[in-house]
């Protein structure tokens, strides 16, 4: 797996997987980021999108994909770290593709 050292992380999860595929294609044209995972939610029909890159990059990207998935679902939460922690990124890599 690639490593993400150093690297901002954006996190937005919406209500359903089309939003989340159109949202997540529009921030990786908009800015310089790698998507790094998506996650469906097990009960219901939304995923999580995680993507990664300098903070400018990911504060760019995070603004198209809210834009753009707002107008095909609800985006129930979004949130950009811009250093994580050595914890933090454990995590992630752990539920990525879970």
């Amino acid at each position: 797996m690639e490593k993400y050292n150093g690297k901002a992380l954006g996190v937005f999860e919406v209500d359903n997987l089309v939003a989340a595929y159109v949202a997540l294609d529009a921030a990786s044209k908009a800015a310089d980021v790698t998507i790094q995972g998506v996650e469906r939610n097990r009960l219901k029909s939304g995923a999580c999108v995680k993507m990664r890159g300098d903070i400018s990059s990911v504060n760019a990207a995070m603004d198209v994909a809210v834009a753009t998935a707002s107008r095909l679902g609800k985006v129930t939460a979004n949130t950009i770290i811009a250093s994580p922690s050595e914890g933090t990124e454990i995590a992630m890599e752990m539920t990525i593709n879970k």
